[in-house]
């Protein structure tokens, strides 16, 4: 009988129902786990769940009787996949199940700082309306989304997702080239290309160490003064200092973040440092999180336990 240790189950809402596996197992699941209680919590389990629990080489080293990882989202980076290789630990991500959830919300954010609503919406409450004489006002620039250019970094599916609903607003869309090519593969163009071009650019590329500030200053000086950057993808992908000083200096025109170098984020981070910029919207790792979307992602999560029970492992990374 399989033994099924879910390490961090409150990072799924109460009210989504995770299905109980097809199986003979014993269930064990925590509300939290701390990284000194993981070792412990793991003895005895051959399946083990995490979301965002960090599962290393120095945790699974001590957990020989571990036979699989069932990752709760698509990003792997919390665990350590040369060691389950070099050990023959199985590991599955969830796939697929955002591809409305994340594109709407970067479509939402995008929307939302191309027309400035969070400027508009803080200059009434603080009365600027109220002092004008005339039946509206334009203290911020408000730009059509139609015959833009979007470039999109990633061509996973959340990428291509974005690419359909950014084409139905007739937008131009450009997918990035890997930075640094000197060579464009089909369907792809120059990564400096990329940035020079768009008026919005979103990241969805999974955050690895070449990926690793992917946007930094250098990058946020190449695009336009009236473009924004939208990152749903992983917070280390943009240099979060350097994202600030180009909203401070207008060397960007304005940014949604959903994802920060540490989660949660306090107010040390200089985007929290700076949430009150009307150009600057943020949000708290929640773009995946759609009801349907958590739904389609706890049932996979336990078809992905049952396949590789059944010695048949499907999404392994």
């Amino acid at each position: 009988m399989e033994t099924i240790v879910f390490l961090d189950r409150s990072t799924i809402p109460e009210h989504i129902t995770i299905p109980q596996p097809d199986i003979g197992c014993q269930w064990q699941e925590y509300a939290t786990t701390t990284s000194e209680q993981v070792v412990e919590r793991l003895q005895g389990a051959s399946i083990v769940i995490t979301n965002k629990v960090i599962l290393n080489s120095q945790v699974l080293s001590q957990c020989p009787q571990l036979k699989m990882i069932a990752i709760a989202a698509t990003g792997t980076n919390n665990v350590d996949l040369d060691y389950c290789r070099q050990h023959d630990i199985i590991v599955s991500n969830i796939q697929g199940y955002a591809t409305n959830s994340v594109p709407e919300h970067v479509l939402a954010m995008m929307l939302a700082l191309k027309r400035n609503l969070v400027g508009y919406h803080q200059d009434i409450q603080a009365s600027v309306w109220q002092q004008q004489k005339q039946f509206c006002f334009f203290n911020h620039p408000i730009s059509d989304i139609s015959g833009s250019t979007i470039g999109i970094i990633g061509k996973g599916s959340l990428g291509n997702a974005v690419a359909t609903l950014a084409k139905a607003l007739g937008m131009t869309v450009l997918f990035a080239e890997r930075k640094g090519a000197n060579k464009c593969r089909e369907g792809y163009t120059l990564f400096e290309s990329v940035l020079q071009q768009a008026d919005v650019l979103t990241l969805h590329c999974p955050l690895a160490e070449q990926t690793h500030n992917l946007i930094g200053s250098d990058e946020l000086k190449l695009m336009k003064n009236t473009s924004i950057l939208i990152n749903t993808g992983r917070g280390g992908l943009v240099d979060e200092d350097a994202l600030v000083d180009a909203l401070l200096n207008q060397q960007i025109a304005g940014a949604g973040v959903d994802v920060f170098t540490q989660e949660p984020a306090d107010d040390t981070n200089p985007l929290i440092a700076n949430a009150h910029l009307p150009n600057l919207i943020l949000t708290p790792h929640v773009a995946w999180g759609s009801d349907s979307a958590i739904q389609t992602l706890a049932e996979q999560l336990i078809n992905n336990i049952e396949q590789f029970v059944a010695g048949t492992p499907q999404n392994q990374v």
